[in-house]
């Protein structure tokens, strides 16, 4: 029995439907395994630049510091 020209249609959207719904879980489980690597990663450089900017803010605390031991050791009388 012969198929109408509609029915073919349909059954090529579904076809097309099904096809784009396994291409979209198959992206999304891409993305989660590729999800933690890049994510350690990207918390390794976070972690760096946090160093890095203790530094540079301990650094200038030491600096005061000093300036203020020079000052409260220059009174006499303390």
């Amino acid at each position: 029995m012969p198929r109408g020209r509609s029915t073919f249609t349909k059954r090529q959207k579904e076809h097309a439907r099904q096809q784009r719904q396994r291409d979209k879980a198959e992206r999304r489980n891409q993305r989660k395994q590729d999800k933690p690597d890049g994510n350690l990663d990207e918390m390794a450089e976070l972690r760096e630049n946090a160093a890095a900017q203790a530094e540079l803010f301990n650094i200038g605390a030491e600096e005061t510091k000093t300036a203020e031991e020079s000052t409260s050791e220059g009174h006499i009388g303390q």
